[in-house]
């Protein structure tokens, strides 16, 4: 098999990376790794990071390039040089409230977290989401174009995330946010990998 994903054996940040491959038909070898021995492989992977995406013997990283240039050889992507500029912002901004929530996420001074966390509850997630909400509305349920696009596979993979790192549903008030996870979700291919993949969303907290 000539494409090989490696990753945590976690869905995480690889999750929309195994989406695509499977919405496009694609085989892939899903290599997951333990968190023990990372420490040993660390230093053999670019930059230190997973996940790695490997084709033809050719190596590259960061889950953003991977899901884009994935995105654009399954007629994902955008019809022109503007649509892509819309889903790579739409995509990046995205990643930018994932962040915002990891490092909540991640803090360790229990004090702190609850404080982070409080303001990514109250703040954070309710600012970006009422945002994507009138984008959805707009886009009759999708990001963009009024189609299914790599923005919509990213966007239903966060929000797995951020539920998982919140304990909530985060898209309980969001209609036209929940028809675009749902667009995604209910795809026959993607929603037998979902019912196949037991692992976790995210590493436990107290695992860092």
């Amino acid at each position: 098999m000539s494409i090989k994903l490696t990753y945590f054996d976690l869905r995480g940040r690889a999750e929309v990376i195994r989406y695509l491959l499977k919405y496009g038909g694609i085989e892939f070898q899903d290599v997951r790794i333990t968190i023990v021995p990372w420490g040993n492989l660390k230093s053999t992977v670019p930059f230190g990071q997973l996940p790695i995406y490997e084709e033809h013997g050719k190596v590259s990283n960061q889950t953003i390039a991977i899901t884009r240039y994935l995105a654009k050889k399954i007629k994902l992507a955008g019809n022109n040089n503007w649509e892509d500029l819309e889903l790579d912002a739409l995509v990046d901004t995205t990643s930018d409230l994932l962040e915002k929530v990891v490092n909540f996420y991640h803090e360790r001074d229990t004090e702190r977290r609850e404080q982070l966390k409080r303001m990514v509850l109250a703040e954070t997630i309710p600012f970006y989401l009422s945002r994507f909400e009138a984008i959805a509305e707009k886009n009759f349920g999708f990001l963009a174009f009024g189609r299914l696009t790599w923005a919509d596979f990213f966007f239903t993979t966060t929000i797995d995330m951020l539920d998982a790192m919140t304990g909530m549903n985060v898209l309980k008030n969001y209609p036209h946010l929940q028809g675009v996870v749902s667009n995604v979700t209910d795809l026959a291919v993607i929603k037998e990998w979902r019912e196949k993949d037991k692992s976790s969303v995210v590493l436990a907290n107290d695992a860092k």
